[in-house]
């Protein structure tokens, strides 16, 4: 049988024919210092496994440097620092989260005097300090988030970030109006090198649930009992949300952020055609554990999958992400 040639102008397959041709013409590329590892610190003096988040744990203060010095020779550059408080110091109006020697802040600390080329990115809201497990103090009915009063607790809780020698603070509370008040405070008090990563377009998403698990943020018994939609964004608004980045990037952000990433990839790629700052994404609790979830049960392959899903994001432009998967990534890359 006469073997067929069909005469095409073009063959895409001269470009896919090999390793070497694919790696070269590779358009998007992942690197660990593009990736951002959320870290839990904790009191203690033991490591503490996250059932909903298999393989990451919390971390004690007392390891919490070496842990970074750890994940920094991975080629990781950054980290987002969360507190799990004890139950113990929790309010309603979240004033542990002032408290000078508060848990985060010793720990960014600690990791400031014992370690140099890893950032560190603070989560600035107050969900993981209050009893009600809300980003900030309530109304006076307990009924709804106060604003403006939870600006004004934000504002000041970004200096007492800045003066630990946070590199970044990130308010990802969605009050109006915080990104300027964090600007003009940090300004004010001498932290103008402080950057701002700002959650700009943070949906009131079902994929948080092993993150409030992690650091300890679910509401308390006879705490008040509302929905975070009335400042998280609905995951219908695609417009709402690029005007919401719009307004911090005016206030003085300097990196906006999509949270979550693998469902929102639309949302980055808008906001990625909108805007020159860096954008970031968060690949949240629930995106990793489901990967996690398919692969224990052998429907997927780990690796495979979360590399895929983590070149998607980037695909979609993010400069950034803070992923649950950066320390084994780091290492994988690094191999």
């Amino acid at each position: 049988m006469t073997k067929p040639c069909l005469q095409l102008p073009v063959r895409l397959r001269r470009l896919r024919r090999d390793a070497a041709v694919r790696e070269m013409l590779r358009e998007t590329v992942l690197t660990p210092a593009q990736l951002i590892q959320p870290v839990f610190v904790t009191e203690g003096s033991e490591q503490e496994p996250i059932a909903s988040l298999p393989g990451i744990h919390r971390i004690p203060l007392c390891q919490i440097a070496e842990y970074c010095g750890h994940l920094r020779t991975l080629g990781l550059r950054g980290i987002a620092l969360f507190p799990k408080i004890s139950s113990e110091v929790k309010t309603a109006d979240g004033r542990e989260a002032l408290n000078p020697d508060t848990l985060v802040v010793r720990a960014t600390r600690a990791i400031k005097e014992r370690l140099s080329g890893l950032l560190v990115f603070n989560d600035i809201a107050l969900d993981p300090y209050t009893t009600h497990g809300h980003d900030g103090i309530l109304t006076g009915d307990g009924a709804d988030v106060d604003n403006d009063g939870t600006v004004a607790i934000l504002a000041e809780m970004a200096v007492l970030h800045a003066q630990a020698g946070a590199d970044f603070v990130a308010p990802s509370d969605m009050m109006d109006g915080r990104v300027r008040a964090i600007r003009e405070a940090l300004d004010s008090a001498g932290h103008s090198g402080t950057g701002i990563m700002a959650y700009s377009a943070k949906f009131a998403s079902a994929f948080y649930g092993p993150f409030r698990e992690a650091v300890g943020s679910l509401r308390q018994p006879g705490a008040p009992r509302f929905s975070k939609a009335s400042y998280q964004l609905a995951p219908g608004n695609r417009r709402e949300a690029l005007r919401e980045a719009e307004l911090d990037e005016a206030e003085g952000a300097d990196i906006v952020m999509v949270k979550p990433a693998g469902f929102y990839l639309d949302i980055i790629r808008d906001l990625r055609e909108r805007t020159e700052l860096p954008v970031a994404a968060y690949q949240v609790s629930g995106e990793y554990a489901q990967i996690h979830a398919a692969a224990e049960r052998g429907w997927l392959e780990l690796e495979a999958v979360r590399d895929e899903s983590l070149l998607a994001i980037r695909r979609a432009g993010a400069d950034l992400i803070l992923t649950y998967f950066a320390e084994a990534v780091g290492g994988a890359l690094n191999r």
